[in-house]
């Protein structure tokens, strides 16, 4: 497998790979924010990273992972120069099968950025062997990867208190922290509003910005339009709620701001490649339950 040079290369070929993929790199700053529909686990062997993911700035320290739903929109900042980065992507039906609780599944899927609270020595040392045997393993070696990737989740979620994205408020860099604060108030409207019906103007207006100013603050910091933002974070709560909820496709298409089952249904197949009954069947039901849960119909 050859390596992708650069952020574009490297979604191209998660992208087409469609399923789990584990592939370092030298981190870089990415030009506009992406998103895939994989759990996203992140390792920073040396320096630090600074992500806005789901509109806030969070930071990436070395020797510690950190997992993320990356269907939620995220961008890349600032970067130590040369410092490698491992990436590890897991399908989200493999995430949806693990037997952890519940309401940390759902926290996760809703946009939680979770960060060990401390190193494990052991990663350093496994993690770049996951990589090796990836690029090099048989199809054998590959899936005891996969199971051991499955199982470090595991541990990483047993181990992640509750209030873990309270415990650290991410600081602001001074280049960007006017524009960041901005555009966390846009995004902080955006998650409360995202089922009305809103407009670019209406956010503008409750966030006391212009509305030309307002997409340009989203274009420097996030790479997107808010409108693109407001579609994703739409589409990314849908696939929450197809995967956690046996709710009715057209409920969940009125709940999530589409407006109508025709538009949820166009947006959703072009983004994704496929339709949410699809999508949602694709997943089964097996791993969407824990013992003492109760199995929708």
């Amino acid at each position: 497998m050859s390596k992708p040079s650069n952020s574009v290369e490297r979604e191209a070929l998660m992208t087409s790979a469609g399923g789990f993929l584990i592939e370092r790199h030298i981190a870089d700053a990415m030009s506009a924010a992406h998103w895939h529909d994989h759990v996203e686990l992140n390792f920073l062997v040396k320096g630090q990273m600074t992500y806005i993911f789901n509109g806030r700035q969070e930071q990436v320290e070395a020797g510690r992972l950190v997992l993320f739903w990356a269907a939620i929109p995220h961008r890349t900042i600032a970067v130590t120069p040369d410092a490698p980065l491992i990436c590890i992507y897991l399908p989200l039906a493999d995430f949806l099968s693990l037997p952890i609780e519940r309401h940390v599944r759902q926290s996760i899927m809703q946009g939680r950025f979770s960060a060990d609270t401390r190193p494990y020595p052991s990663d350093a040392m496994l993690l770049p062997q996951w990589v090796t045997d990836w690029q090099h393993g048989d199809a054998a070696r590959r899936q005891l990867i996969l199971d051991e990737v499955k199982l470090r989740i595991r541990r990483f979620v047993l181990d992640t208190p509750d209030d873990t994205r309270d415990l650290a408020p991410p600081r602001s860099t001074p280049a960007v922290s006017i524009a960041v604060q901005r555009a966390e108030t846009l995004t902080d409207l955006i998650h409360a509003r995202y089922s009305e019906p809103i407009s670019l103007p209406m956010l503008a207006e409750r966030a006391g910005i212009h509305p030309s100013t307002a997409n340009k603050i989203f274009h420097s910091v996030l790479g997107i339009s808010v409108n693109e933002y407001l579609t994703r974070y739409r589409l990314a709560r849908a696939m929450q709620q197809l995967a956690e909820t046996s709710s009715p496709i057209l409920q969940i298409a009125y709940d999530c701001g589409f407006g109508s089952a025709s538009r949820f249904y166009d947006i959703f197949k072009r983004r994704t490649g496929t339709t949410p009954r699809l999508f949602r069947s694709s997943l089964g039901r097996n791993g969407i339950t824990n013992e003492g849960d109760a199995a929708p119909p």
